[in-house]
C-alpha cells in the first residue's frame, strides 16, 4: 500500500469495488458518519458510552481498506499505554494482518520515539534516561542542597510543581523573566539549576519529553516536515485532556494538510488542576478551518432515567459545544436520593444497600462507592469492613496506610510511647528540620552500641559534643517539640490531641506548600483523621482507665493490616470520581453531594471550577448502568469538628419526577418519600423515661454528659439505640434500657 493520493486527500469517494461493509455495518448512522468522514479536520464529540474507542478503530481500519492508506502513515495518540494496546489489538483484529510498524502510543510514548531517533538533533546523548516522578523529586533535593535552600523553606513537591507547570506550558528557565517576587526568583533559580544538571548528566523527565520534541519539530523544519509526509492521517483520542503544549505538538504535525480526527468530550473535560485545556476544542475548530463536527449521542450504557438526569445537570454549564445523551433501552428505576443525617448514616446506607444487592444475586464488584474527597473513603471502609464487605480502594491507598496519615500517627506513637524506633525514624525529619541522613545513622549508631532505643540514643546524644552544633541543634529542638506535644496532650480529648499534634508538628502547612491537587489531598486526608479520633472517642465503650490514644492507635493499625482485597478478589470498588472516570458499573453511590464538598468549596473561587465541578458530577452519574444512588448528609464531620451543610445544588438542578427521595425511619428503616410514617421516635422497654417520651429531635439529660439533642433511633424494644449530640460531651449512641434518658 502506497501513500494516500492527492485526490483522496480532496475528499474523493472511496475506490471502487473495495467492500467495506464489514466496517460500517455494527455502526449507528453518527458513529458511521464520524467513520466515513472524508479525511480533513474532524471533531467527534463523543458522549459518555456512546463508543468513541469503536469510531477511533473503525476510522482507522477505514482509511487503510477503503481510502488505501498506508497503516504507516497514521500516527494515533492515546492517554495511556493500555489504550493504545487495546487500540493495536483490534485495528489488527479489523485488518487480519500486523500493525507491529504502526505508530500508536501515548504523547510520552511517542515523544520518547521520536527523542531517540533524533537524539543529536535534540541536543540529547544516545543513552539519556527518563526520569520517572520518583526520580524527579530525589533530583530536586539535590538540586536544593547544592543551591543550599533549604526543604523546610523550599519543599520539593512544591518546586517539582513549578517546573513542571512552567515546561507543560512550552516554557524554559531562560525565557522566563526575573519575577520582582523573592519566592518566584528563588524558584527560577532553582529551575534553571535543574535544568543543568539534567542537561549534564543526560536525564529527561516526563515534562521535558514533550517539550524537548516540540522543540526538536520546531528548531528543525526538514525534520518536521519528514514527519508530516510521513504522517499523513493524525488520530487523537480524549482530545478534551490535552494541555497546551500537547495541543501544540499536535498541530505542529498535523498542518498544513489537517488530516486530523480528534476525539473528545467537552463534558468530560475535568482534568483542569493538571493542565488540561477544554478550551483546546475551540482552538480545534479556530486552527483547522472546516472542522466536521459529528457528535455521537446514542448512550449503550446507562439507563434513559440516569443519562436524563444527567443531561440536565450537565446543561448548565454554559459554552459547550452541545450534545444530549439519549437511549434505545429501557428507562430504568428512577435515580435515588438519600438525605443521610451524618457520614456515618450514610455509610451504614450504602452498606446496607450493598448488602441487599449481594443477595439479589449480583456480584460485589459490579458496585461502585464514588467521592469527591479521598478523605470520605474512610467511613466507608470501616463500615464495609466492619460487615465484613471485601473492598478496594481502586487506584489509591486505604486510609490509614496513606502517607501523611502514617506521618501523623508516627508523632502521635511517639507522644505515648518515645520508645517506638519506626516511629522516631519516619519523623525526625518530617517536616524537614535540617535533621539529614549522617545524623540520623549517628543515632542508630549510638543505640546500636549502648542498647537504647533511637529517642534514647538521640537524647543521649545532644547532651555530648560529638555531634556537630548545628545537627545538635536540629535534634534537640525535635526532642523539645515531641515533649512539648506529650505535655500539652494531657487531659485532652482524643481528637483535640490529634488535632494539636497535626498543627503543632506543621504537617498541615508542610503538605499545602506543595501545591496542586494531591498536596490539597493530604491535607484533607489529616483534616479527616481528627474526625477518626472524635468518632472513635464518641462511640469507644471501652473502660475509662483505657488510654485512649493507645487504643486508637491500636485501631488504626489493624485497620491498615486488614489489607485490601486483592485485584481478582470479587469486591466493592471505592474510588474518587476523578478516578472513576472511563469505567462503568452496573450499581453506583455517588456520596457526599453537598455545597462546599462537591461542588468543592476550592471551585467556587477558582475561573470555571464550577464548571468544571459539574462536569465531574456528570461523569459520575453517567458511570451508573442499571442504578444511581445519590446521598448527601445535613451533618458532616470535617476538619474534626461538626459542620451542618445544605445539599449541593447539583441536586436541585435534576428533574424532581426522576428522583426517588428516601428518608430516614422512625425506627432506623428507610422509607421512601411517600412512606407515611411519623417522623416521631417510641422505642418500648425499660428505659428510664417512658418510651414515647424520647422523640427524635428531642432534648434530653443525661447525669454524666449533660445536655443534648436526640438525632438519630435504631432498633425497637429494649436494645434501642438513640444517638445523642452533647452540648459538652460531643456525638455519643446509648442503648435506651441502660442510658437513664430523662427529657428536658
Amino acid at each position: 500500500m502506497g501513500g494516500c493520493p492527492d485526490s483522496v486527500i480532496g475528499g474523493a469517494p472511496e475506490p471502487e469495488n473495495v467492500d467495506i461493509s464489514h466496517i460500517f455495518d455494527p455502526l449507528n448512522d453518527a458513529q458511521r458518519e464520524a467513520v466515513g468522514a472524508a479525511p480533513g479536520p474532524v471533531l467527534v464529540l463523543a458522549g459518555a458510552g456512546s463508543g468513541k474507542t469503536r469510531v477511533l478503530t473503525y476510522r482507522i481500519a477505514y482509511l487503510v481498506q477503503a481510502l488505501d492508506v498506508s497503516p504507516l502513515s497514521v500516527l494515533a495518540v492515546t492517554f495511556t499505554n493500555k489504550a493504545a494496546n487495546e487500540m493495536r489489538r483490534r485495528i489488527e483484529e479489523m485488518l487480519g494482518f500486523s500493525v507491529r510498524g504502526m505508530w500508536i502510543g501515548t504523547f510520552h510514548g511517542l515523544s520518547h520515539r521520536l527523542l531517540r531517533s533524533h537524539f543529536e538533533a535534540a541536543g540529547l546523548p544516545d543513552s539519556f534516561e527518563i526520569l520517572d516522578a520518583d526520580d524527579q523529586y530525589r533530583l530536586i533535593r539535590r538540586a536544593l542542597r547544592e543551591l543550599s535552600l533549604d526543604e523546610g523553606y523550599w519543599p520539593p513537591r512544591q518546586v517539582q510543581w513549578f517546573i513542571n507547570s512552567h515546561k507543560e506550558e512550552g516554557r524554559r528557565s531562560v525565557g522566563l523573566e526575573s519575577a520582582a517576587d523573592q519566592q518566584q526568583q528563588t524558584l527560577l533559580r532553582v529551575y534553571a539549576h535543574y535544568e543543568s544538571i539534567c542537561q549534564r548528566l543526560g536525564l529527561v523527565d516526563f515534562a521535558e519529553l514533550l517539550l524537548r520534541t516540540l522543540e526538536l519539530l520546531q528548531n528543525n523544519e526538514a525534520l518536521c516536515e519528514t514527519y508530516r509526509e510521513r504522517f499523513q492521517h493524525v488520530l487523537v483520542d480524549e482530545f478534551q485532556d490535552t494541555n497546551a503544549i500537547q495541543y501544540r505538538w499536535l498541530k505542529l504535525l498535523a498542518a498544513p494538510r489537517n488530516q486530523i480526527t480528534a476525539v473528545g468530550d467537552d463534558d468530560q473535560s475535568i482534568y483542569g488542576w493538571r493542565g488540561a485545556r477544554v478550551e483546546n476544542m475551540g482552538l480545534l475548530q479556530q486552527d483547522f478551518p472546516g472542522t466536521r463536527i459529528v457528535r455521537l449521542e446514542q448512550n449503550y450504557r446507562s439507563t434513559g432515567n440516569i443519562l436524563k438526569a444527567a443531561n440536565t445537570v450537565i446543561d448548565q454549564n454554559v459554552g459547550r459545544l452541545g450534545k444530549n445523551l439519549w437511549t434505545n433501552g429501557k428507562a430504568g428505576a428512577p435515580v435515588q436520593l438519600y438525605g443521610a443525617l451524618d457520614e456515618i448514616d450514610e455509610g451504614r446506607f450504602v452498606v446496607d444497600h450493598v448488602q441487599e444487592w449481594q443477595r439479589q444475586g449480583h456480584r460485589r464488584d459490579s458496585v461502585a462507592i464514588l467521592y469527591r474527597s479521598n478523605a470520605q473513603s474512610r467511613v466507608f471502609e470501616e463500615l464495609l469492613l466492619a460487615a465484613g464487605v471485601p473492598y478496594r480502594v481502586y487506584g489509591g491507598l486505604r486510609f490509614f496506610e496513606r502517607a501523611e496519615i502514617k506521618d501523623a500517627l508516627a508523632y502521635l506513637r511517639l507522644v505515648t510511647n518515645r520508645e517506638s524506633d519506626p516511629s522516631f525514624e519516619r519523623v525526625v525529619n518530617v517536616p524537614p528540620r535540617g535533621i539529614g541522613a549522617r545524623t540520623v545513622e549517628a543515632v542508630r549508631q549510638q543505640a546500636r552500641t549502648e542498647g537504647l532505643s533511637l529517642w534514647a540514643a538521640a537524647r543521649a546524644l545532644t547532651a555530648t559534643d560529638v555531634m556537630p552544633g548545628r545537627a545538635r541543634s536540629a535534634l534537640t529542638r525535635f526532642i523539645d517539640l515531641v515533649d512539648t506535644l506529650a505535655a500539652d496532650c494531657e487531659n485532652l480529648e482524643l481528637a483535640e490531641q490529634t488535632d494539636l499534634v497535626i498543627a503543632r508538628s506543621d504537617l498541615i502547612e508542610h503538605y499545602r506548600r506543595e501545591r496542586g491537587e494531591k498536596a490539597l489531598t493530604r491535607v484533607e486526608n489529616l483534616e479527616e483523621l481528627v474526625s477518626a479520633a472524635r468518632n472513635f472517642g464518641n462511640e469507644s465503650e471501652l473502660p475509662g482507665e483505657t488510654d485512649l490514644l493507645t487504643e486508637f492507635l491500636a485501631h488504626a493499625a489493624l485497620e491498615a493490616g486488614e489489607g485490601q482485597a486483592e485485584a481478582w478478589e470479587d469486591c466493592v470498588q471505592l474510588m474518587s470520581l476523578h478516578s472513576a472516570k472511563g469505567l462503568e458499573f452496573p450499581l453506583v453511590f455517588l456520596c457526599g453531594l453537598e455545597e462546599g464538598l462537591f461542588p468543592h468549596q476550592r471551585s467556587l473561587d477558582e475561573p470555571g471550577g464550577l464548571e468544571e465541578e459539574r462536569r465531574l458530577c456528570y461523569v459520575g452519574m453517567t458511570r451508573a448502568m442499571q442504578r444511581l444512588v445519590l446521598s448527601w448528609a445535613e451533618v458532616r464531620r470535617l476538619h474534626g469538628r461538626e459542620h451542618y451543610t445544605s445539599p449541593s445544588r447539583f441536586l436541585a438542578e435534576m428533574p424532581p419526577e426522576l428522583i426517588e427521595e428516601i428518608r430516614v425511619g422512625i425506627s432506623g428503616r428507610r422509607r421512601s418519600a411517600a412512606d407515611p410514617a411519623r417522623d416521631t421516635v417510641a422505642p418500648s422497654g425499660p428505659t428510664h423515661a417512658s418510651a414515647d417520651a424520647i422523640q427524635l429531635g428531642g432534648r434530653v439529660q443525661h447525669a454524666r454528659f449533660g445536655p443534648g439533642t436526640v438525632v438519630m433511633v435504631e432498633g425497637q424494644g429494649e436494645h434501642a439505640r438513640v444517638q445523642v449530640r452533647f452540648e459538652r460531651a460531643g456525638s455519643k449512641w446509648l442503648v435506651l434500657a441502660y442510658a437513664k434518658l430523662e427529657p428536658c
